[in-house]
């Protein structure tokens, strides 16, 4: 590589990480998500627009692809399995409702209505099932409502829901790998990834003790986070080796460390490593879409029905709530907002060719309305329960 595009680059990182960093910024002080601010910030950079970023170089989407799979392992750190469990049987029905609905509706609208093959079709519904727990978390944590039956219940499900995504996701590497859509390969690569999770946490929180004190041993600087981002690059090569999506691999690798007395150090440790390369993975997400196709009636159309549907399949996932102390509206609306998930879906289905730059923006409204429309929605039903968390919690709960 020449001096001169190393500088191209360089400069490139500097104005995708300064504008992400501003965007972020103004987004959060209109009540909204970061990534909300650094998906449009992308879109504004992008060649629809000013033409600064192109989706092209290999250099930074190879950071943006480190940076998702920092953002899976954040995922697992944070996804505490026996508050998962805890949660039971009411955020397990509320997840697979929330899987089911939005996959199967979206299955129906894209090959009835808009056309599409199955495959592509699968991915769209697929990607529908995605659910953003950050979002959620974000609001529930500011009006103290994290620990209330209904966000013990979101949290629960956002987590499956992210397992049963993952899982979902592998299925479409293997369907990209293979061609076309084979219920016998659906059940193997489901069977797969659940063995691969299983097996990853099972034998990865009974030798990372091991492994901490080899480190704590040597007493090697910085030697947590370097460890801890090895492990979770590990996994997620062995993922893909076996034909799975590399951030199931990420994710497993979280959710084993999460149950390390060190988690809340790597946490604290991670955090700045994974600040400086996911924001050029949102930025990336949005530098690739094309306005000019969003101009179009028939994308504009089929991107609110898509909403729509979105909006209406994890909804229903709220019924799950039925027998319980949850209130089943507020849950649905939890539910909903698709983000960051949504987003690796649908730069995963363009980068693998699986789905045009039409099918993509169309998946974009749909991320955006999603993630605009929950936090005002969920913060007005959720005040209305009479539930406080003491003093705390929150930041204890989100650290988890």
């Amino acid at each position: 590589m020449s001096e001169v595009a190393v500088i191209d680059h360089v400069l490139t990182l500097i104005l995708i990480l300064s504008a992400a960093k501003v965007a972020g910024f103004i987004a959060e002080r209109l009540k909204q998500p970061a990534v909300l601010g650094e998906l449009l910030i992308g879109i504004i950079l992008g060649p629809s627009l000013l033409g600064l970023i192109h989706g092209d170089a290999e250099v930074i989407v190879f950071l943006a692809e480190v940076g998702v799979i920092l953002l899976l392992f954040d995922v697992g750190l944070k996804s505490n399995i026996d508050e998962l469990l805890s949660a039971g049987k009411t955020s397990s029905i509320v997840a697979i409702i929330g899987v089911i609905a939005p996959l199967a509706l979206g299955y129906i609208f894209s090959t009835e209505f808009l056309g599409l093959d199955t495959v592509v079709a699968f991915f769209v519904g697929a990607t529908l099932t995605a659910t953003s727990v950050g979002v959620t978390m974000r609001v529930l944590s500011d009006i103290r409502k994290v620990k209330s039956e209904e966000g013990k219940v979101i949290l629960g499900a956002a987590v499956i829901d992210d397992i049963l995504g993952l899982i979902l996701l592998s299925i479409i590497v293997d369907i990209v790998a293979s061609g076309g859509l084979s219920m016998f390969n659906v059940g193997k690569v489901s069977l797969l990834s659940a063995a691969f999770l299983a097996a990853s946490i099972f034998f990865g929180i009974k030798l990372t003790p091991k492994i901490i004190d080899m480190a704590e041993y040597l007493k090697v600087k910085r030697t947590f986070i370097i460890g801890a981002v090895i492990f979770a690059l590990g996994l997620a090569f062995v993922a893909n080796s076996i034909g799975l999506a590399t951030i199931v691999g990420a994710f497993a690798a979280g959710l084993v460390l999460e149950k390390t007395q060190n988690k809340l150090h790597i946490l604290k440790k991670v955090k700045p490593v994974a600040d400086l390369f996911v924001p050029v993975f949102f930025v990336m997400a949005g530098v690739i879409v094309d306005l000019s196709s969003i101009t179009s009636t028939d994308i504009i159309i089929a991107g609110l029905v898509l909403t729509a549907i979105a909006i209406v399949g994890k909804l229903v996932a709220g019924l799950g709530c039925f027998g319980s102390k949850a209130k089943a509206l507020p849950v649905g609306v939890g539910m909903v907002p698709r983000g960051e998930v949504g987003l690796i879906f649908a730069s995963f289905g363009l980068t693998h060719h699986l789905i045009k730059a039409d099918m993509y923006s169309i998946l974009i409204i749909v991320i955006i309305l999603t993630t605009l429309v929950t936090p005002p929605l969920l913060m007005q039903l959720m005040k209305k329960i009479k539930h406080e968390d003491p003093a705390g919690s929150d930041d204890e709960l989100t650290a988890h």
